[in-house]
């Protein structure tokens, strides 16, 4: 109890931390692009910050878009070497196809690709009886992993898309997953590819499969990520895109011009909301003996720069020395002293760790590192942060 009252008596410092950031006077409300989906979408894939929403909760059934959820799961649960054989369940599965023969094997690497370039329905199941054990299996991994990311309006039941009640997402939700998706290099490499060629045992020709996604050769900078069609579901997209260090994801579910309206949307997000650099790493903060552990950007309009504010919580110095002054410290290893916490509007977007001056600062994780949580917390930073607050908590 000593310790968590010296916690809660750490230092609050006023925010004026860092050198102004000077850009233009707002321009007013910026309005949203039109389009003619029944929802759509629109997030930065670093930060998660979702840029556009049009009744974005709404649960409606997502078709192929369900093979990003499916990709996800089999890259973080299988062996991309493995080889995955056809069953009678996964041969001939109705709808689209990349024709797998029954008792074929495939790598799973390649299926994967098969699954997002030409939407396989009989590799979404193939993969799934393969890494799941069934598909029944591999949709409890699937539903698992969509609460884990905080997809709180997405359910499956099954791996391909298929019409099915009680399988359901919502456009927020599908852009969630897939940023969260897009920071694996597995599968980000796999949805970029415009052309795959893979071996087929079965005849004298390989299999060659083109992306369906005509973004990747429409839209300057494209980079990702899923069709889908049903009869009831109809035309449903997920497309990506980088410029200038930025990615953004783009959704729309029952959109008969998806190609136009997420050029808009792409469009509409890079001139409207480009990531600006908040905090550089190993910056001084001023008036302290502390510096920035990492960087930080964050996607803003130009109205909204004067409601970003920082503030800076520093642990408190007796804390950090254990109960009794011993030579105990929150992390050995580290010279953590605190953090600071973004806010725009009053709500979280983002925190970075601050170090002592001359203390060991450990490197920036990487890209792929990064996990979604709703505010752009970096994994390394937040298990570092985590390990303290149990450290000084500790009985």
């Amino acid at each position: 109890m000593r310790k968590l009252m010296k916690f809660m008596a750490c230092m609050l410092v006023p925010l004026f931390l860092f050198p102004s950031i000077v850009l233009a006077e707002a321009q007013g409300t910026i309005p949203g692009p039109s389009n003619h989906a029944q929802s759509a979408a629109l997030i930065d894939v670093t930060s998660g910050r979702i840029l556009y929403s049009k009744d974005g909760d709404k649960e409606l059934r997502i078709a192929s878009l369900t093979k990003i959820m499916t990709a996800i799961v089999a890259i973080e649960h299988g062996k991309l070497d493995d080889k995955v054989k056809v069953t009678s369940t996964a041969f001939a599965k109705e709808g689209s196809s990349i024709y797998l023969k029954l008792g074929e094997e495939m790598t799973l690497e390649n299926m994967l690709y098969g699954l997002m370039l030409r939407s396989g329905n009989d590799a979404a199941s193939a993969i799934a009886e393969h890494v799941g054990g069934s598909e029944e299996g591999f949709v409890l991994l699937m539903n698992k992993k969509a609460e884990q990311i905080g997809l709180t309006h997405s359910h499956f039941m099954n791996p391909h898309g298929l019409d099915a009640d009680g399988h359901y997402s919502t456009a927020n939700d599908l852009a969630r997953l897939t940023a969260y998706a897009l920071k694996n290099p597995v599968f980000k490499r796999i949805v970029a590819t415009e052309n795959k060629s893979a071996p087929n045992p079965n005849e004298s020709w390989q299999y060659s499969w083109q992306n369906k996604n005509k973004m990747l050769r429409l839209y300057e900078g494209a980079d990702g990520v899923k069709t889908g069609y049903t009869k009831k579901a109809f035309r449903c997209l997920v497309s990506s895109a980088t410029r200038n260090g930025q990615q953004l994801a783009a959704v729309t579910l029952n959109d008969g011009d998806d190609w136009n309206d997420h050029a808009h949307m792409l469009d509409f997000g890079f001139e409207n909301f480009p990531l600006v650099e908040i905090a550089k790493k190993e910056q001084p903060v001023q008036n302290t003996d502390v510096v920035t552990g990492r960087g930080f950007t964050y996607p803003l309009a130009k109205s909204e720069t004067a409601s970003l504010t920082k503030k800076l919580i520093l642990l408190d110095k007796r804390a950090q020395k254990g109960s009794e002054g011993d030579a105990k410290s929150t992390d050995p290893s580290f010279g953590l002293a605190g953090r600071i916490d973004m806010h725009l509007d009053g709500k979280l977007v983002g925190s970075i760790p601050v170090y002592r001056k001359g203390s060991y600062i450990p490197p920036e994780p990487k890209t792929e590192d990064a996990t979604l949580g709703g505010i752009g917390e970096i994994s390394t930073w937040a298990s570092a942060w985590r390990a303290v607050l149990s450290h000084l908590l500790s009985p």
